[in-house]
């Protein structure tokens, strides 16, 4: 099941309802444009491979790309997030809880990319949908035990992947280029890194804009009064409206995280930005393959540790790595409860 642009600006207009929870939704896409797009570009902005506006761009088309091609080869991450919880068979209830979910990500992430922490806005929509649908449903019963499990093999797996991957490439490249001049390889990476830092949007939109555009199309459905649409697919109208929301984001707001990121975490060369964006992408496309939905924040940051890794540990700053873990720690239950709260609070207002 699918919905024409047409259709789709007419329910805007003959249903308020629908209007709200379209406005959220774009919220959290721009959001997610502060807070995780900038992952993709950080290390070619921060080696200097490629200018901030120029990466935004290369960024935006390429996030596109990625949720065009991925999502039409395999949806399987979108379907995942949309089918996660149940909010119960009426749609205004579900519409409510859906809407405070929405609300009690942009404020998390708000605050998050405030303090110029990277959280994760992929396990903040899926704590924050889990955490409206107990309240909703008044407990545990609303939440999808076998697509919530997903989640947690996805942490896992890009976890050790990415810094696995960024570990093993730079060592391989320090190998490799060991006999190279340095002027010489550094006009390689440094086109390697665009190539690589396009890679990784283009599996960021894979990724991520298939997780937010599941929630867009579970949105319209419950809008519509439809509540037990499963397998829909996607449009290329939504595609390109999710793409350019997340660029406009990231144009915006994208600088603190690219600060953070690609700068203060681990000081890179060129080298070692080609391999973590290199071991980022990989483990995305790998995760994407097996339908795990997972987030670019942890996949890229574990990445650049991996890097820091293969020269020596105390190259790390772990003081910004302790400030980020807190952060992805804290994402679940927090997000969860500001979702939770919310629902209970949207409910008795409306």
């Amino acid at each position: 099941m699918t919905i024409h642009l047409g259709d789709f600006l007419q329910s805007i207009v003959e249903i308020p309802t629908l209007l709200i929870i379209v406005i959220l939704t774009l919220g959290v896409i721009l959001v997610n444009g502060w807070t995780d797009a900038p992952n993709a570009i950080a290390t070619m902005v921060s080696t200097r491979s490629m200018s901030a506006k120029k990466s935004i761009i290369l960024a935006a088309v390429f996030n596109f790309l990625g949720v065009f091609i991925m999502t039409s080869i395999n949806a399987t991450v979108a379907q995942t997030i949309a089918n996660m919880v149940d909010f119960g068979g009426d749609p205004h209830d579900s519409i409510i809880a859906l809407c405070a979910a929405l609300f009690a990500i942009v404020l998390w992430a708000t605050a998050a990319w405030y303090f110029g922490i990277p959280t994760s806005e992929s396990h903040a929509l899926i704590a924050g949908i889990s955490g409206a649908a107990i309240a909703l449903q008044g407990g545990i019963g609303g939440i999808n035990p076998s697509e919530w499990i997903k989640v947690i093999y996805g942490i896992v797996f890009s976890t050790l992947l990415g810094f696995g991957l960024g570990f093993l490439f730079t060592k391989m490249n320090q190998i490799f280029f060991r006999r190279i001049p340095r002027q010489k390889s550094n006009n390689f990476f440094k086109n390697g890194q665009i190539a690589a830092g396009a890679g990784m949007a283009f599996m960021h939109g894979a990724q991520d804009g298939q997780k937010f555009m599941g929630i867009f199309m579970l949105g319209i459905f419950l809008g519509q009064g439809q509540g037990s649409v499963s397998n829909f697919i996607i449009p290329v109208w939504m595609m390109i409206l999710c793409s350019v929301v997340m660029a406009i984001g990231t144009s915006i707001g994208g600088y603190k995280i690219i600060k953070t990121v690609g700068m203060d975490m681990v000081k890179m060369e060129k080298y070692q930005g080609f391999s973590a964006d290199m071991a980022g992408a990989v483990s995305l496309l790998v995760s994407s393959i097996f339908g795990l939905p997972v987030s670019t924040t942890h996949t890229k940051t574990t990445a650049i540790m991996g890097v820091g890794a293969a020269n020596r540990l105390s190259s790390i700053n772990w003081s910004t790595v302790k400030d980020m873990v807190w952060a992805w720690v804290l994402t679940f239950p927090g997000c969860g409860l500001v979702g939770y709260l919310m629902a209970l609070l949207f409910m008795k207002i409306f």
